[in-house]
């Protein structure tokens, strides 16, 4: 992929768009382009909102403006639960209700646009786990791929510990202390810009469900991992402190992928968990846009062989 041109991602615009699925209010970032090589949907993390994906003040580590700049229409979708959608969270507590709102509020979003070579999924931390039931479900195989990052199989050893505490008392009153989640998700500190650490720019209120998404994912990702025929391409970063890291974890991801057509892996030097705003956000998204761009070219000489 060529390099980005910094004034393009610095002048891109990015609009709050507000689309009502069901008479549930579903907000997004969007940054459109005429004629898009493809459309990426961008779904954020846990305690999150979709400003993750887009800091004006760091236009830089914007995956919206970084797309936009390369001809791609990115959608970062606040998840059900979030943003507009944030008092409706008791109506989307099982994951096909929440699959099926963000099919649907994708539609609304783009109306009758092009979507180029098709929809790119992209899933960040606590946003993987929707990103994978959307792609296992019937509609999935139409995807051009997916990206899912800061997620995984396997905890590391603090995690592990963190969780087993909560599990001895599960009060909602008792929940972990800020500094051992800080240390999770936040260290190192010198692999972010000033004012980044915590993400107090896109930070939120959790949805209930949340919690139940966290106990489930580990028996659910296997079995629907399996399911997925679509290109996969999975991230961490080097110093990710949740979940276990090296060439043996990628792997066993890669792995439960048995009828993906193509998986491939990345832990990307020099970031932590936090793979989109950290100082490394747009070396990780450019590979991202890279990878994307492969499967758009794939899938157009599919469509011309097939012609």
């Amino acid at each position: 992929m060529t390099a980005v041109d910094s004034n393009l991602v610095e002048s891109t615009d990015v609009s709050r768009i507000v689309v009502e699925v069901d008479g549930i209010p579903m907000s997004a970032l969007v940054s459109a382009v005429d004629q898009p090589r493809a459309v990426i949907l961008a779904l954020h993390g846990g305690a999150a909102m979709s400003a993750y994906f887009d800091n004006p003040e760091q236009p830089r580590s914007s995956l919206l403006r970084t797309g936009a700049a390369l001809g791609y229409t990115v959608i970062a979708l606040d998840r059900p639960g979030y943003g507009s959608s944030g008092v409706y969270s008791g109506e989307v507590d099982s994951p096909p209700r929440r699959a099926e709102l963000v099919y649907a509020a994708l539609d609304e979003l783009l109306g009758s646009g092009s979507r180029g070579a098709g929809v790119f999924l992209l899933g960040h931390s606590a946003g993987s786990p929707l990103v994978i039931h959307m792609a296992a479900d019937k509609r999935g195989s139409q995807l051009l791929g997916l990206e899912i990052a800061g997620s995984g199989l396997r905890h590391q050893r603090h995690m592990v510990e963190m969780m087993q505490e909560r599990l001895r008392d599960p009060s909602p009153d008792r929940r972990p202390p800020r500094g051992a989640l800080y240390e999770l998700l936040w260290q190192p500190v010198h692999l972010y810009p000033p004012g980044v650490v915590g993400g107090a720019h896109f930070a939120s209120a959790t949805p209930d469900y949340e919690q139940a998404v966290g106990q489930d994912w580990l028996g659910e990702f296997p079995e629907l991992a399996a399911r997925i025929r679509v290109p996969v391409h999975y991230s961490l970063g080097e110093y990710e402190r949740v979940w276990q890291t090296g060439p043996e974890a990628l792997a066993e991801i890669a792995g439960l992928f048995t009828v993906s057509p193509r998986v491939e892996t990345l832990e990307l030097a020099g970031s932590g968990h936090n793979l989109s705003v950290g100082l490394t956000a747009m070396a990780y998204h450019l590979k991202i846009l890279s990878f994307i761009e492969e499967c758009v070219v794939a899938r157009l000489a599919a469509e011309r062989e097939d012609q």
